[in-house]
């Protein structure tokens, strides 16, 4: 499996034919002449390919964020793998892919936001990749009409990605492992832990009222520990968030 970096019309329409795959609906995730554009103007764009078969495409922009100063940070706004290859590991090649390409014109920091209800995105963001979970937004998008949103509230968490950090070099070595919240407790932490459902996509296709449901247990449960000092410190085994805050 190869990422490519891709900039030549021809190559823009096939990752833009993935994003419209993986989001299908009325229109066109994002215009050729946008992508062309983004890419012409310093953007990121890539597709994954499998041999000659494109499985997977990436796109992201330059923006800049206020701590002490301002700083110039990559947003990764699109990452898809088609339904077919999900679960080889696609996902995290097209996100290591952006890592080198951000290094590579001293960019150290990529943000992108992702829904925190979809368990295996938090898996990969948070301890496949090292993540840090920052902030969470109430329908960040508003409406979207593809097949995947469509009727949902666009909720979602902001993961803001550390490229040089000591957590995201473990995490590429493989040595960020998932917690233990039972012994994080007996140890005396302040520990929560918030459950997610196993797969959210397809409660939403087989029974959208528990899924609307789990939306809104999740958003008042999560912002509620957030506005209380909680932050995410990484996700159990199988999958649940784990958050920590100092005591007092």
């Amino acid at each position: 499996m190869q990422v490519r970096s891709v900039v030549d019309p021809t190559d823009l329409a096939t990752a833009r034919l993935i994003f419209d795959t993986v989001w299908p609906g009325q229109g066109t995730q994002v215009q050729q002449n946008v992508l062309k554009a983004l890419t012409y103007a310093g953007g990121y764009a890539s597709v994954a390919y499998l041999g000659t078969e494109p499985v997977g495409a990436a796109l992201a922009f330059v923006g800049r964020h206020f701590t002490d100063s301002w700083h110039v940070h990559l947003h990764s706004h699109m990452a898809a793998v088609l339904e077919s290859h999900r679960n080889h590991h696609i996902g995290s090649a097209l996100k290591l892919h952006q890592r080198v390409w951000a290094l590579d014109r001293d960019i150290d920091t990529i943000s992108w936001t992702f829904d925190p209800l979809v368990r295996r995105n938090a898996i990969l963001n948070i301890l496949k990749l090292g993540v840090d979970v920052r902030g969470y937004e109430i329908d960040f998008y508003g409406e979207m009409p593809d097949a995947i949103n469509i009727g949902d509230p666009t909720d979602r968490v902001f993961a803001w990605w550390h490229l040089s950090s000591a957590k995201v070099n473990d995490a590429a070595a493989g040595r960020l492992l998932p917690l233990d919240a039972g012994m994080l407790l007996e140890a005396g932490r302040d520990i929560r832990v918030v459950e997610i459902p196993e797969d959210i996509v397809e409660l939403r296709r087989t029974d959208p009222v528990a899924a609307a449901r789990w939306r809104i247990s999740l958003r008042e449960t999560l912002t509620s520990a957030l506005a209380d000092g909680y932050c995410v410190i990484g996700v159990e085994r199988v999958g649940n968030y784990v958050l920590y805050r100092e005591r007092a």
